[in-house]
């Protein structure tokens, strides 16, 4: 690696070294990092107790991978509900484009027809873009397509480029860099899929590939982008963590050492250990301008981060809306439930049934005094979802008060409290339910007839068990 020189950096307002050249190492047998990856136990995290500055970017924003990546983990969808999810998306996200891109195959009839038909909305953003393999005939599917942008899968471990493709790493490069070209030629901006890079030699394979990225994209004027990927959840943000396994020592990495712009650089996680969305927003806090993720977190094996995660995290982080219509959030939850048949985990934050739901009665308790409590926001507001009740042997008194409230749209005069003679009455209807080994919970049309039988008043004359 050469030297370089020392300059002064306008944005830290400092003298500062240039950082060196890295040259490719072109090994003969492949890294494997072992001593982290021993196939028989746990990954290990290592330090090195280094310490990054956070420095986010000036602006920030989601790339969406549904249609790419979140498809390969579900059975194909149609044109029609890729247009349906793409228009929602284009909601959700605001006209000022928090969600900026979204990536499309591009290889049967049936994706050519869903990216034409999302083409002819005429949306500015999310802009569509294409992704292919790191061959030079994919790209005519892009020129067909009239798409200016596509990702080309340019992977960056030993383990798949040793174990996967059975080349070296000079040639898995020079494989890369002549598709890179190719798509240069036709005046396609490539975004390079660092496939792996949380397993990859950072030093010896990374920063030298993408230092040859940059310098053709300075010589071709064309915006060459990288998107890091995480593509089995290995990243971990902890302080001090020694790379490969480092998301903020990656993204330091690649914009001070490969000198990639942020707004060219991209973060693609996944979720194996846990660590999508954690990793996805340090990406964003340490340089990285955009976050890519799949609604409902869909995508193969653990899946990718959710989109309508990033934009809670991004509303937090940020505290401004752009036009941003998180109760959108819920409609495509339930497009997923009904039209495609996804059936989504009852605990899943902000789009499972049980998100705002509570069955404990001490918890239900204290929402009859104030929502504020036991609700993380105002649910009916930012997600079009009011604070639910579940009836079950934990309910108490409280919660079927509360319950009956909700559900029967009660005005605060007629309003029922927990020592309601009807409300104690349908108590001790659902103790001998679980006192005789009952163990799902109690059903809306239970409830309601129970609510008849114990509570006539409530629905006038025609009310009956």
């Amino acid at each position: 690696m050469r030297k370089g020189e020392i300059k002064f950096n306008k944005k830290t307002n400092t003298l500062e070294e240039e950082y060196y050249r890295y040259e490719l190492q072109d090994i003969d047998e492949p890294n494997l990092f072992r001593e982290i990856y021993n196939y028989s136990d746990v990954p290990k995290v290592v330090f090195n107790h280094r310490i990054v500055p956070m420095n986010p970017p000036d602006d920030v924003w989601i790339t969406d991978t549904t249609f790419r990546d979140g498809q390969q983990s579900l059975p194909p969808f149609t044109a029609k509900q890729i247009v349906d999810l793409y228009t929602m998306m284009h909601k959700l996200g605001g006209s000022d484009g928090l969600i900026r891109q979204c990536e499309f195959f591009l290889y049967t009839e049936k994706d050519k027809e869903a990216v034409r038909k999302c083409m002819s909305l005429g949306y500015k953003f999310p802009q569509i873009t294409g992704w292919i393999r790191p061959v030079k005939e994919d790209f005519k599917l892009v020129k067909e397509m009239g798409l200016k942008e596509t990702g080309i899968l340019t992977s960056a471990s030993d383990y798949h480029i040793f174990l996967k493709l059975k080349k070296t790493r000079k040639q898995a490069m020079d494989m890369y860099l002549g598709v890179v070209k190719a798509a240069l030629d036709l005046g396609i901006v490539p975004r390079c899929h660092l496939e792996d890079i949380t397993r990859a030699d950072f030093y010896g394979f990374v920063v030298p590939f993408v230092q040859e990225l940059m310098e053709l994209s300075k010589e071709s004027g064309i915006p060459i982008k990288i998107r890091a990927c995480d593509t089995l959840g290995y990243g971990v943000t902890y302080p001090g963590t020694a790379l490969p396994r480092s998301v903020k020592g990656i993204i330091y990495g690649l914009v001070n050492l490969a000198e990639v712009p942020p707004e060219q650089l991209e973060w693609h996680g996944h979720n194996d250990f846990y660590h999508g969305l954690i990793n996805a927003t340090t990406s964003w806090l340490y340089g990285c301008c955009a976050a890519n993720g799949a609604l409902l977190g869909i995508g193969e094996r653990t899946g990718n981060t959710p989109v309508e995660a990033l934009v809670m995290e991004y509303l937090a982080l940020r505290g401004v809306k752009d036009g941003i219509d998180t109760t959108v959030i819920t409609d495509i939850a339930e497009y997923f439930e009904k039209e495609i048949g996804y059936e989504i985990p009852n605990n899943q934050p902000f789009v499972g049934r049980g998100f705002n739901t509570t069955s404990a009665g001490i918890h239900a308790d204290g929402l009859m005094k104030d929502e504020e409590i036991y609700n993380v926001f105002n649910t009916e507001k930012i997600l079009k979802k009011r604070v639910a009740v579940a009836i079950n042997d934990k309910s108490g008194v409280a919660g079927i008060a509360k319950w009956l409230n909700l559900n029967l749209n009660l005005d605060k005069e007629k309003e029922v409290g927990k020592d309601n003679p009807g409300v104690l009455k349908i108590k001790e209807w659902v103790d001998s339910e679980y006192a005789k080994g009952r163990t799902t919970s109690i059903s809306k049309q239970e409830m309601i007839r129970k609510a008849k039988k114990f509570l006539p008043d409530l629905f006038g004359d025609d009310s009956e068990e």
